[in-house]
């Protein structure tokens, strides 16, 4: 393997890593690294750079921007003038992203695994602690989201019902389509889905 190419893997790597912990610090804890958002969720670079430097994760300038450039669902934002940064979505910490109400395509789709079906029938996706369910445009991207956590089940969401039934989406600055709940007479199980049998 060629030098330059064990420097690439390295850094991949590496990038992997600081986008987990800043997943972490600008959606869930912003107390891991000091850094304090504002209410819709953003906080200076430099501030955020000093942070994680506190928490022994120093990042460069450099770093971020590869980071935000090229995280595969777009997970950060940088401020139009680039002076501060969030994530998109997937905060469990209160903010207030400030995205308008969206017309939704007919259908979305929901990644999960067969564990959680007996429940999502009864209940449908709940937002738990999370701010809003998360819908993604594409099956493709469903079935990357389900396979985090074993073996992907895609649900379907009626999403132009749901909007014609009055419930209220949202698509975030990475096309992420949001919304509060999506109750089960919305939802379209794959053929072969285990029934609930409780």
């Amino acid at each position: 393997m060629s030098r330059d190419r064990r420097r690439r893997d390295g850094e991949r790597d590496g990038d992997r890593e600081r986008s987990r912990f800043l997943s972490y610090v600008l959606r869930h804890h912003p107390d891991a690294a000091g850094v304090t958002p504002d209410g819709q969720g953003w906080v200076t670079v430099d501030e955020l750079r000093a942070g994680c430097a506190r928490a022994g994760r120093p990042l460069t300038r450099a770093e971020l921007q590869r980071i935000v450039r090229e995280s595969d669902k777009q997970r950060f934002a940088f401020s139009p003038d680039g002076t501060r940064i969030r994530a998109s979505q997937g905060h469990s910490v209160p903010v207030d992203l400030g995205y308008a109400p969206a017309t939704p395509p007919a259908e979305l789709f929901h990644g999960t695994v067969e564990r959680f079906l007996p429940a999502i029938r009864a209940r449908g996706l709940d937002k738990g602690s999370r701010h809003h369910v998360h819908l993604s445009r594409t099956r493709a991207t469903a079935v990357a989201v389900g396979g985090r956590r074993g073996r992907p089940v895609v649900l379907i969401v009626r999403s132009a019902e749901m909007a014609a039934a009055g419930y209220p989406f949202y698509e975030s600055a990475n096309g992420v389509w949001l919304t509060e709940a999506v109750p089960p007479q919305f939802l379209r199980f794959p053929d072969g889905a285990q029934e609930d049998t409780g």
